[in-house]
């Protein structure tokens, strides 16, 4: 049940926190992103804001507020919803339990490569997964790429899928992830990114996973000295409207916001490459171990997580569309 007082001090903070525009913008958009400034995803927001705010001659702006300046994303994808944050950046596991549907771009191994992601995500596929987030108080409006995910250890590398076995593995907030680290035989142990460094530094957790830009930025590297190239997901992250937010606007209001979303897409992409380049030479620049492994035995183990999580017929088509796109 949703706390009323909770939500009261979430618009209290979040209203501190906007303070006054530097001009007088008609309507002004509040965005959130856990990541911090300079990171592909909060910089393709800001050039969004920067199209929305020339194609509206300065009538619309977009605040972005990253690093977790708003909270971690389960509070915020809360307060979207509820309309006390107009946009969100999120990575989609915080939505699989909320959304069926964004279980499947989530399911480890969908993908065949990047390219095959963006062929998925940008066409009816990624359409019919957007339009299943409104019913639950969020209007997707495009799709930004997240990298492909790998796993990075403090003590004992992960060269092969017996190697995780009983290691305990910070994953997101999800069912989806804590099943999986169960089909490998890991501990699965969720908790907020902004918890990550911490327990990595104090072997509350042995490992976690996650892209190259997110372990450099977060300097995870400076703990974990392993990193094993599973890439077991390559699931992409969604920029979201609040509904209540998207009702107030006019059609034409709207049209502008979800155009102007499509035309950041590319820039993130050409963002997110300069930037995966450039964190995994700092990375081996700072002594992490790069480890191939074989995929194979990994997404061998996977079987039980298809099972469990596409577990309807709708799911299971979305599932043998992706995989039968070329």
């Amino acid at each position: 049940m949703y706390n009323f007082k909770s939500f009261t001090a979430a618009v209290a903070v979040a209203a501190a926190l906007v303070g006054t525009p530097a001009f007088a913008a008609e309507i002004t958009l509040r965005s959130a992103d856990i990541h911090p400034d300079g990171y592909p995803t909060v910089d393709a927001v800001k050039y969004m804001g920067d199209l929305v705010k020339e194609r509206s001659n300065g009538r619309i702006e977009i605040q972005v507020f990253n690093n977790r300046q708003l909270g971690e994303e389960k509070d915020t994808i809360e307060q979207t919803r509820f309309g006390v944050i107009d946009m969100n950046r999120i990575n989609l596991a915080p939505l699989n339990n909320l959304v069926p549907e964004t279980v499947v771009p989530a399911l480890p191994f969908i993908f065949k490569s990047t390219e095959h992601m963006h062929k998925v995500m940008d066409g009816p596929i990624g359409e019919e997964i957007l339009a299943a987030l409104e019913p639950n108080a969020l209007v997707g409006l495009a799709f930004y790429d997240s990298g492909a995910r790998s796993f990075y250890s403090v003590g004992k590398p992960i060269k092969s899928a017996d190697d995780i076995k009983g290691m305990k593995i910070r994953v997101q907030q999800s069912d989806m992830w804590l099943a999986m680290m169960s089909a490998l035989g890991a501990n699965a142990t969720p908790m907020p990114f902004g918890e990550v460094y911490s327990a990595l530094e104090t072997g509350v957790i042995d490992g976690a996973e996650n892209n190259w830009p997110s372990l450099e930025s977060s300097k995870h590297y400076e703990v974990a000295k392993h990193y094993s190239l599973t890439e077991h997901s390559m699931s992409p992250e969604v920029l979201v409207v609040s509904k209540v937010t998207w009702d107030k606007l006019s059609p034409e209001d709207q049209q502008l916001l979800k155009q102007a979303a499509k035309d950041s897409v590319p820039k993130m992409r050409e963002l997110w490459n300069a930037r995966e380049t450039k964190s995994e030479e700092t990375v081996r620049a700072a002594g992490v171990e790069v480890h191939q492994v074989d995929k194979a035995p990994f997404q061998a183990a996977m079987g039980p997580v298809y099972e469990q999580f596409a577990n309807t017929d709708k799911l299971k088509d979305l599932v043998s569309r992706i995989q039968a796109t070329e």
